[in-house]
């Protein structure tokens, strides 16, 4: 390769200079002129040719889609040669197509088509040339070029050339030079201007054009293929910076959320905290009333009036709170009945009357004229419609009106609670349903709350297959919340009839309460003895395993988190001492996920209750004797007896 790049352009050169040379010193010969008419005569039918086949190539893509434009762009480049006269394109029908006319030329008629397309007609001093156009073998259409056929300037010209040879033939010599020079330069100038476009734009999609196969056209395919790699290098890099975007677009994305979460998180914290300290002052006060000696009946009364509603608060942030968990986990479930949706609003408003007449406002309520029924939970629907009520109470000014309304829609059970209260912006119709959002954040907010009511009314709601959706005029205008649930047919009039309560059993029990918290269990052992239950009580696992021996208990309620000996621990000693083999173990605890459960199980447990636990959760396995008795995370108590 190496020793063909250093021969090749200058033997060409020489080679090139001394056939120019000769051809001048033959050309002054006149026996060459009969041969030389023949040559040009060939060469412009040739040319011709080559410049019809040159334009049918290009204008194929023309034809086949119909674009006259770029026919009739591609025929002007004809203007650089001035003998061709007239050019046309024809379709293959005959019609014409595009055409081309020599300016300084008369108007030439267009001529007809003939049945014989690829010929060469010479006629006095014009030639004819048609050239047909096709692709794949089908025929596309024609191309006609006009041109003029020079012979008498030709001849004239020879007779000069003859009467000066030499000067002709150092001017040829030095024509083809240049020509030469030309050649060799043209194509090193094809590849800078690509270069210098390449810098410009950025474009590594141009290439240079090759010309020739010597070691210039070595450099050209260089240039080219390093063009190549650096597109390849380019695209690349382009799209990984695309993908790094991208993953920065995600990651500050989730940078967003976890602020926001961050910053809900801590707001519901400070709510939390805010929350369940004030309603520890009114029972702190309540005690103190209650202790005071000269205290009478009424304001002692009211005392404790005022200490249950603040006690049943904090049990209601504290249930809240439940409900996140189960939320959060999944773990939120419903037991659903066919009951008909007017006695889930009755209880709805029954259960928030109170606190809407203590905020002053008028309800109005509109059942539906006949009896819907659904398939719900009557306690957990409730819940939603009650803290829709209670919602609207919250966000509503002093002597404002609340509609709580039931209908039937197609098959839709609708119940809508509005108000005219403070109202939504629009940003707000979606994010209200989300955990910990409150609508008024300011520290001039009158009510309490998590801002978890909505957010648990809409999960519950779609366990029940329904929808909840808020609307709003905007701040200002009051605001609606409709619940959608799907309508069920009435049920079977003669089917069995629940049964009704447990009757309370009057069987007295042996019952051990073991828990470090040493109010709760002295308050319960209290409530207990009071029924005539016997009751002992233990504050520690270690004390309990000896009382229980000695004491021989039916029933023990251990707690499970207890300093040096833990529920767990003291569950499989109770089962292996004979004297408390058969005793009802009851794990009571502040864990309710399923994963304490299984632990419970494991450890001998019968029952597993989740604080705070109430007399009445007690007294329904002190009935139910040896029967299992679990509490579902969503409150609901299940039954399964032993045999």
């Amino acid at each position: 390769m190496m020793r063909i790049a250093k021969r090749s352009i200058s033997n060409r050169l020489m080679l090139v200079i001394m056939a120019t040379t000769l051809t001048a010193l033959v050309v002054y010969a006149m026996v060459m002129l009969a041969y030389d008419l023949t040559t040009y005569r060939d060469s412009i039918i040739k040319d011709l040719t080559t410049q019809a086949n040159i334009i049918a190539e290009v204008s194929t893509p023309a034809l086949e889609f119909n674009d006259p434009v770029t026919g009739k762009e591609n025929l002007d480049l004809l203007r650089t040669r001035p003998m061709i006269l007239r050019a046309v394109l024809y379709t293959d029908d005959g019609a014409v197509f595009a055409e081309y006319s020599n300016d300084g030329e008369f108007a030439i008629a267009t001529p007809q088509r003939p049945q014989t397309i690829n010929q060469q007609i010479i006629d006095g001093n014009r030639i004819h040339v048609w050239q047909q156009i096709a692709k794949n073998g089908v025929p596309l259409g024609a191309v006609y070029i006009h041109a003029r056929y020079e012979l008498g300037a030709r001849l004239a010209g020879y007779a000069i050339i003859l009467c000066g040879v030499l000067i002709a033939s150092l001017g040829l010599a030095l024509l083809v030079a240049t020509w030469l020079r030309g050649a060799v330069t043209k194509p090193i100038f094809a590849v800078t201007n690509v270069a210098r476009q390449v810098m410009q734009s950025r474009d590594f999609s141009l290439r240079a054009q090759k010309f020739t196969e010597d070691e210039i056209g070595v450099l050209v395919d260089a240039f080219n293929d390093m063009l190549s790699e650096v597109e390849r290098r380019a695209r690349a890099l382009e799209a990984s910076n695309q993908s790094l975007e991208h993953e920065m677009g995600e990651r500050q994305a989730a940078e967003d959320a976890l602020r926001q979460a961050d910053r809900r998180k801590d707001e519901f914290l400070a709510t939390l905290a805010h929350e369940l300290r004030n309603p520890l002052a009114p029972l702190i006060n309540g005690l103190h009333i209650l202790r005071a000696k000269d205290t009478n009946s009424a304001i002692a009364a009211n005392a404790q009036s005022v200490m249950e509603r603040q006690l049943k608060q904090m049990v209601r942030l504290v249930d809240d709170l439940l409900d996140v968990s189960r939320i959060t986990t999944g773990k939120l479930t419903i037991s659903k009945t066919r009951i008909d949706v007017q006695s889930i609003m009755r209880d709805a408003v029954e259960a928030s009357r109170g606190f809407i007449e203590n905020c002053g406002h008028q309800l109005n309520v509109t059942m539906p004229d006949e009896l819907l029924y659904i398939d719900a939970d009557p306690i957990r629907l409730a819940q939603v419609f009650s803290n829709l009520l209670n919602n609207a109470a919250k966000y509503t000014n002093r002597g404002g009106l609340i509609n709580f309304t039931g209908q039937l829609l197609d098959d839709k059970v609708v119940v809508e609670v509005t108000d005219n209260g403070i109202g939504l912006a629009a940003d707000m119709l979606d994010n209200i349903f989300h955990m910990f959002t409150q609508v008024d954040q300011t520290l001039e907010r009158t009510h309490a709350g998590l801002g978890v009511g909505l957010a648990l009314a809409k999960r519950l709601v779609e366990l029940h297959g329904g929808q909840l959706v808020a609307h709003s005029g905007g701040p200002g205008l009051g605001s609606s919340f409709r619940v959608y649930l799907t309508c069920a047919a009435a049920p079977d009039k003669h089917a069995d009839q629940s049964p009704g309560p447990i009757a309370q059993t009057r069987s007295l029990r042996r019952i051990l309460l073991v828990d470090d918290n040493v109010d709760y269990v002295a308050t319960m052992a209290t409530l207990l003895s009071a029924l005539g239950h016997d009751v002992r009580t233990a504050h520690e696992g270690s004390t309990a395993q000896h009382i229980a021996r000695n004491f021989m208990p039916e029933f023990a309620f251990l707690d499970i988190g207890m300093p040096g000996l833990n529920g767990y621990d003291l569950a499989r000693l109770l089962r292996q001492f004979p004297e408390t083999r058969q005793c009802v173990l009851v794990a009571v605890t502040g864990w309710g996920q399923e994963k304490d459960r299984d632990l419970s199980r494991r450890a001998g447990f019968n029952h597993h209750l989740v604080k705070p636990v109430e007399l009445a959760q007690i007294l329904a396995i002190l009935e139910q004797g040896t029967a299992l008795v679990t509490d579902t995370d969503d409150g609901h108590r299940r039954t399964h007896h032993s045999h």
